[in-house]
């Protein structure tokens, strides 16, 4: 068993990287060794004066907007928490794989950043290699319940057909960023409009799932689809990080397709919305997979999305820090599972 505490830092303290911190405080082996936010009401305070936690026996983490002051001293891993696209996390993934610092960023794109970014996946495994350390993204989705999981069922088959997932969801844990990419509080012609203009993202992963779960399978995807379509509420609802009252945008319906030879062989369907219980809507993940034997899963209601994320991203610490250097991806590592005991137990 390792001796030493694994030192992690955070890097985007919102709703995500300040769950992971209060995650890894209740695991055993873990040590917060900095936070790196730019927030001017975070910065120079304690990490646990924003976490609204008792400090006990632990030394102070004092936010800092300087990365280099955060990472400067030992550090295992670095979270990162503050993009949704590769092209936006890279400048970041960079300088903290040339620290030598193992990484894994919340970036929809870096699950699967060859998918859309090829030649930024094989500079960041360049540098990864170079430096000895590991980079990977991950969460719930893309990460898990949209291509992982779907990876995992196709193994108790002989012949895979057909794929359909569907993830009706809620988008509530989630913060000012997730809100501000799904069109949350938008009128319906603020949201065509930027729609018309290309500046809405939407969800954030089809492609990566679509592609994760082909190239499991050795199927070649040549011809990638999506569509966007307006969620609209009918009464006010409030999340913690976004507000959408009656008559304007809640969410995004997401559709999106893989086609092998003209034929849509991967099929994804994925309705997002804050407070769906408000309108009556039912959450849950379903997966259904055309070959011998078929397969259906059903899951009610859906896996939580920010507790999810979270727990994705802190369990596959120790699989990252004991992979192969190089940019990889969740089908290139052990499966995640929960961290029940101390963590150092798992560091080989």
């Amino acid at each position: 068993m390792r001796e030493e505490t694994v030192k992690i830092a955070i890097w985007g303290f919102g709703a995500m990287g300040s769950g992971m911190a209060k995650m890894i405080l209740k695991k055993k082996g873990f040590e917060i060794v900095g936070v790196c936010d730019k927030n001017p009401n975070y910065i120079g305070k304690n990490m646990f004066e924003i976490l609204n936690l008792k400090q006990e026996n632990h030394p102070d983490v004092i936010i800092n907007d300087d990365i280099h002051e955060v990472v400067k001293d030992n550090c295992d891993l670095v979270l990162l928490a503050t993009d949704s696209f590769t092209k936006g996390a890279f400048p970041k993934v960079k300088l903290l794989l040339e620290k030598k610092v193992n990484v894994i960023s919340t970036a929809e794109e870096m699950a699967y950043p060859q998918a859309q970014n090829p030649d930024l996946a094989k500079e960041m495994d360049r540098i990864a290699r170079e430096n000895d350390v590991t980079v990977i993204g991950t969460g719930i989705n893309p990460g898990m319940m949209m291509d992982l999981l779907v990876v995992c069922l196709s193994g108790v088959m002989e012949d895979v057909e057909h794929i359909e997932v569907n993830r009706i969801n809620s988008l509530s844990p989630f913060g000012q960023a997730v809100m501000e990419e799904q069109g949350v509080g938008l009128t319906v012609e603020e949201f065509n409009e930027k729609l018309k203009s290309n500046t809405l993202a939407g969800h954030v992963g089809f492609s990566e799932s679509i592609h994760m779960i082909a190239d499991a399978l050795k199927w070649k995807v040549d011809q990638f689809e999506q569509q966007m379509k307006p969620i609209i509420t009918d009464v006010d609802r409030k999340s913690p990080y976004g507000f959408a009252k009656a008559g304007d945008v809640c969410g995004v319906n997401m559709t999106g397709q893989g086609k092998i030879n003209g034929e849509i062989k991967i099929d994804m369907k994925h309705p997002q919305q804050i407070e769906p219980h408000l309108s009556g809507v039912e959450t849950g993940d379903y997966i259904h997979i055309k070959g011998n034997p078929e397969v259906n899963m059903a899951i009610k209601p859906e896996i939580d999305g920010g507790i999810g994320t979270i727990a994705m991203c802190v369990n596959m610490i120790p699989h990252v820090i004991n992979s192969h250097p190089g940019l990889k991806t969740m089908i290139d590592l052990p499966v995640p599972r929960a961290i029940m005991g101390d963590v150092r137990e798992m560091i080989e």
